[in-house]
């Protein structure tokens, strides 16, 4: 700048038209518009600009003026060119592609070859198709590529670039494809466009076709490439692809590049290798806010929620600023935890930095509170909101499901529509999920058949599975076995499982028993299986039955897995296991949970004993029942949390007919919500009642 300063004022008349172009051209380049602009004056003061000055000279005026972000003045000069070639069009459409101005380049373009002998080079083709690719003008960009073919230039290197660009931004990866198959001698730039179109559009097979071609013709692999390639390991889940790669790109120098190992490490842990992710990260000698973000979702998408919170602690230790997808990662971690308290704290500095506006932590707001048992916070931060995504509505869609209040979300439903916001695929498991915990068959059934078709959205196991959750739940049990067997789809055990624990609750064991062999054909160490054919059999008083299925569990080594629940009380995590517990007050924990038990009795609760699977005597099977986790932790919650807040309970397992009875009672004695998250769904206990409806 000082240099600038010193400088004298030039004086055009002394030079040549060259040494004037020369320092123009310095003066663009450099972006210096007063000198540039001095320059100007000087050769209008000296009547050196005129309709016979050399077009050359124009040129570069409008190409200062252009990179100075001066388009107006650019403009005004163009207009009043006697005279234009293609270097005048370009240079000013340029100008109007990096100022987003994409109506104003086709209008030029347009223009241009309206004129009679108007001969576009490959530039002004590039440049258009750079803005027809920035705008996703797709029917601009066809008409674009027919000139090209008219003219000859398609095969040219910098508009085969464009042009493969232009429609694998505008998704039409199939066109982008047909360029590369009969146009030869492509670059790594075509090649990084079509590759990135087809990993972000799920097309994993044929990204692999061109993978195989980069290979097969030895291109050379620059950052962008290894990105794409890592993120298509990763979302194949390739890992021995992936290390291969890893290794090529230890070779370049690449792993310093900042996105390249980022992806990396979302590349480990998408193919369940947090740890792995962890060794890259931690042999990184530079770590921006991008790497120690994918280094959290590595660990969230491997179910590592306590670490993924670790990790964010560690990184505000160094002093590393989150942007708004690190505090996604981090409230999502806290909706796998339902850690409540620290969610807060997370919303609390949203505020404060000033992320809460961008949709993507709103989302993630959502999801948390609604897992994290808060479902009328959840609907708080969606009523704030001004801009929604389908992953707005999907997640109340979903969280209102969840927590088995079907009315509402089929209220968020039908505005969703009236907003003109489209339903995917996901949107319609929420609806007919909702749809399953009302009861409501033929609403249900007009869903799946007729509303999704007309979306264009192909049902999927998920939305079967959810009509056989409805039928079951209108107790229509042989229509929902009928419809399991003339449906075209290969059915899971969790689908028929939902058949099963139907049977269990209308006691219906004679389909029970059938569905229970499918069952184990499918999966013989499916314990939740075993579980409900013999909580049957004892309802039924068939002990035999029982002893049988014992027996087979013995027999293949097949052990309950232990239940356990936890509650978050002042931002600190309570666990408890079932039959045991190692909580320095379990003493008085115990005795709670006996006094809550004596209370309740008089009311009606008789233990359960059938939901006990151990071979033990009656009185015995009382005492598992007592110290079941969400009874410990629901107890331990009575103790320490004061009224009227709510009790909110986390469990790994589905709750037992036993517990359910019982925290039903509790809630009636105490006066208070008791909400437990299970394995399938929310229960929410109040007054003797629960939000399931006994159907669970």
């Amino acid at each position: 700048m000082h240099c600038r300063l010193m400088l004298p004022p030039p004086s055009p008349a002394l030079f040549s038209i060259q040494f004037i172009l020369k320092l123009l051209k310095i003066s663009a380049d450099s972006t210096w518009l007063r000198f540039g602009k001095t320059i100007h004056t000087q050769l209008l003061i000296r009547n050196q600009i005129s309709n016979h000055t050399d077009i050359t000279q124009l040129n570069s005026l409008i190409n200062l003026y252009v990179k100075c972000d001066q388009l107006h003045i650019a403009r005004k000069l163009f207009d009043e060119m006697p005279v234009r070639n293609v270097v005048s069009w370009n240079a000013l459409m340029a100008g109007y592609l990096h100022t987003g101005e994409h109506l104003e380049v086709l209008m030029l373009f347009k223009n241009l070859v309206s004129l009679e002998n108007a001969c576009p080079n490959e530039y002004i083709f590039s440049t258009v198709l750079s803005c027809c690719s920035d705008s996703g003008r797709i029917q601009e960009g066809k008409q674009c590529h027919g000139y090209l073919l008219k003219c000859g230039l398609v095969f040219h290197q910098y508009v085969k670039s464009a042009l493969v660009h232009m429609y694998s931004r505008c998704f039409h990866v199939d066109l982008a494809m047909q360029v590369l198959d009969t146009v030869s001698g492509h670059d790594v730039f075509s090649y990084n466009s079509v590759l990135s179109a087809l990993v972000e559009s799920g097309r994993s097979k044929e990204g692999l076709q061109v993978l195989t071609r980069l290979l097969d013709e030895r291109v050379v692999w620059d950052s962008v490439t290894y990105v794409s390639v890592m993120s298509l390991c990763g979302q194949i889940r390739d890992l021995q692809l992936g290390l291969g790669i890893h290794a090529q790109l230890l070779k370049g120098g690449f792993i310093f590049d900042v996105f390249v190992s980022s992806t990396l490490i979302d590349m480990y842990g998408k193919c369940g290798k947090a740890f792995d992710a962890m060794k890259v990260f931690d042999g990184l000698q530079k770590r921006n806010v991008v790497v120690w973000t994918a280094l959290m979702t590595a660990y969230l998408q491997n179910g590592h929620f306590e670490e993924t919170l670790n990790i964010f602690t560690r990184m505000d230790r160094e002093d590393t600023m989150p942007n708004e997808y690190t505090f996604a990662v981090m409230l999502n971690a806290c909706a796998g935890m339902a850690t409540l308290g620290r969610g807060d704290l997370l919303h609390a500095q949203v505020e404060k930095l000033g992320f809460k506006n961008h949709i993507i932590v709103r989302n993630a707001l959502i999801n948390m509170y609604s897992k994290c048992g808060s479902i009328d916070s959840s609907h708080d931060v969606f009523t704030d909101m001004i801009n929604r995504d389908v992953i707005t509505w999907n997640a109340m869609i979903c969280g209102y499901s969840h927590h088995g209040l079907g009315k509402q979300a089929l209220l968020v439903f039908h505005d969703m529509i009236s907003a003109g916001q489209c339903p995917n695929y996901v949107t319609f498991i929420g609806v007919l999920s909702a749809c399953a915990h009302l009861a409501l068959v033929q609403e249900g059934f007009y869903y799946l058949n007729q509303l999704m078709k007309k979306f264009k959205i192909e049902p999927g196991l998920e939305h079967y599975t959810c009509i056989v959750a409805l039928l079951c739940r209108a107790g229509l049990l042989a229509e929902a076995e009928n419809f399991m067997k003339i449906t075209p789809v290969k059915w899971d055990v969790v689908a028929w499982r939902t058949l099963l624990n139907a049977c269990h609750v209308h006691r219906n064991y004679g389909l029970g028993k059938r569905i229970a062999e499918s069952v184990l054909e499918m999966d013989p160490h499916d314990v939740g299986t075993y579980t409900l054919l013999s909580n049957m059999h004892a309802k039924a008083r068939r002990w035999d039955g029982v002893i049988t299925i014992r027996k087979l569990m013995r027999e293949r080594h097949i052990k309950k897995e232990p239940g356990v629940s936890w509650l978050e009380i002042r931002n600190d995590i309570h666990v408890f296991l079932s039959e045991g517990s190692n909580h320095p007050e379990s003493i008085q924990i115990y005795d709670k949970v006996q006094q809550l038990l004596a209370m309740i009795k008089p009311l009606g609760y008789v233990p359960n004993i059938s939901a006990v699977l151990h071979d033990v005597e009656d009185e015995q099977k009382e005492g598992y029942l007592s110290y079941h986790s969400e009874k410990l932790a629901i107890a331990y919650g009575l103790m320490k949390i004061p009224p009227p807040a709510p009790i909110r309970i986390i469990k790994n397992l589905r709750m037992c007919d036993d517990c359910h009875s019982a925290v039903k009672l509790i809630s009636k004695i105490t006066n208070r919500l008791i909400s437990v998250r299970d394995a399938n769904r929310f229960h929410h206990f109040q007054d003797g009642l629960c939000s399931c409806a006994d159907q669970w």
